[in-house]
């Protein structure tokens, strides 16, 4: 199966060393799949794929006259495998960066002491699309911000871990996470039996102990809805994946009402408090009467009954700010700052385009760099530059020098490559690891073992996002 393998050069490869020998971790996978032969592997690849359909497995795009596109994402079903000490180190880093990232957020919206001491300039945070000035003095719940995260890791050519983004604000991915892990031990059940592989069952229930405790008046049976913007929306189908399995009511905003600061779900016998909502709606559509008047997916009234404190919201309003790719340039002095540590996970070197020579060095060197606007995210307005034309060259000059405080740039990192099979050929493919973090009160923290590797399905790429063509693999983290 694997003859015809060629790692990447310059590339890490997850499965073999630079010599050719299968790294320790990945020795009784590679037996087993060596001992398939192509039909075999393509036979069980439909299976998947049909398995997938027939769930309703599915992510929905929209083309630029915003027609959507429902598909299923490309699963592969070669493993990716993480060792028991590369877990370990992984998890410190992001306890470590999501508690900072928390108080970090909670600072901002009360004393602001890390701006007041120099450390991140007030104006690159009041001046950011995601803060919100109605949060200023908003005592939260549990004093959790970022009740749930996703932070974006590669691997690159060095083989060092580093933090590519934070995903503070509505998180997806985590139920494709799942459904790969069902659909490996139906297809593969023999793997499973040579490994011993993290379970992954108390996650999502982790997620909900994270989800109740930030119930108001420390309510020890809370009513939690999962608030969606409804079945067009793009993860919908996650929607109904995390409502049935953490045992969640999935609400949309009309079946929601605010009377006298409390929010009530409507149901067939009478209103029914509530007392925590996980939200996967933006902020700007939360509440047409704080936010966007236009907006017929939320709850009017719902901000102030969360000031009222009579109901929590995960994640909270104005979280967005501290996942900007601005921002994100700050985080290892943030870390410093609020915990007094030096930062165990990376951050990519990254030149901030609003400073003036870290701008002109992006504009000599934009062939070489990957450009990001920080505002978006999901792949796009993003620039590799390596394999850019010089006509988008240009055109990202220019959007630079017409609004550089829109723009980041980091060089070109060669992300991990894991075998793939793509169109009856096991070769190499790129990828990264997206692990999900629940944050409690009292700064509990629990990680899923493993996380979301995407990979980019397409030969040379390094755009593994599932909005731009990117697929998935089932993640094993190893047990000691």
């Amino acid at each position: 199966m694997f003859e015809k393998y060629q790692p990447t050069p310059k590339v890490y490869d997850e499965m073999f060393n630079k010599d050719g020998s299968v790294r320790p971790h990945y020795t009784e996978l590679y037996k087993t799949f060596d001992k398939l032969d192509m039909k075999n592997l393509a036979a069980r690849q439909n299976r998947m794929d049909d398995e997938m359909i027939k769930q309703g497995i599915t992510f929905t795009l929209y083309n630029e006259d915003s027609n959507a596109l429902e598909r299923t994402i490309p699963f592969d079903i070669i493993p990716r495998i993480i060792s028991h000490d590369d877990w370990t180190y992984m998890q410190r880093g992001l306890k470590q960066r999501v508690i900072a990232l928390n108080r970090f957020i909670h600072d901002i919206y009360h004393e602001q002491r890390i701006c007041r001491d120099g450390v991140v300039p007030r104006k690159q945070i009041v001046t950011n699309k995601y803060f919100r000035p109605e949060m200023m003095h908003q005592n939260v719940p549990g004093d959790v911000y970022i009740c749930w995260s996703g932070i974006d890791l590669i691997r690159a050519g060095d083989s060092d871990y580093y933090v590519l983004e934070d995903n503070l604000r509505t998180p997806s991915g985590v139920s494709y996470l799942y459904k790969n892990r069902w659909m490996m031990e139906k297809l593969f059940p023999e793997l499973f039996f040579n490994y011993h592989v993290m379970n992954l069952d108390r996650g999502l229930h982790l997620f909900l102990r994270a989800l109740r405790s930030i119930a108001p008046n420390n309510n020890s049976d809370p009513t939690v809805v999962l608030l969606t913007p409804g079945r067009f929306n793009s993860a919908y189908f996650e929607h109904t994946f995390l409502a049935q399995e953490m045992g969640l009511i999935l609400a949309e905003g009309q079946d929601l009402k605010v009377v006298n600061n409390k929010v009530y779900l409507k149901t067939l016998h009478g209103l029914r408090q509530v007392d925590v909502i996980y939200r996967r709606i933006d902020d700007d559509f939360i509440d047409p009467l704080a936010f966007r008047p236009d907006s017929m997916l939320g709850v009017p009234g719902l901000m102030n009954a969360y000031r009222a404190g009579n109901v929590a919201l995960a994640n909270a309003p104005g979280t967005g700010f501290a996942d900007d790719k601005a921002v994100y340039t700050y985080v290892p002095d943030i870390i410093r700052y609020y915990l007094n540590e030096e930062p165990i996970l990376k951050n990519v070197p990254t030149y901030t385009c609003a400073l003036e020579d870290d701008r002109k060095f992006v504009l000599d060197n934009i062939e070489k760099m990957v450009v990001k606007e920080t505002s978006l995210s999901g792949g796009y307005g993003m620039l590799i530059g390596p394999h850019a034309t010089k006509e988008e060259h240009e055109q990202f000059r220019r959007q630079i020098c017409e609004r550089p405080d829109d723009y980041i740039a980091q060089p070109t990192i060669q992300l991990s490559a894991v075998p793939t099979l793509c169109d009856g050929v096991i070769a190499p493919r790129r990828v990264d690891l997206r692990p999900y973090i629940a944050l409690a009160a009292n700064e509990e923290i629990n990680i899923i073992p493993g996380g979301l590797t995407r990979v980019a399905m397409r030969e040379g790429s390094l755009v593994v996002n599932s909005s731009q063509g990117g697929g998935s693999k089932d993640t094993w983290v190893i047990e000691e």
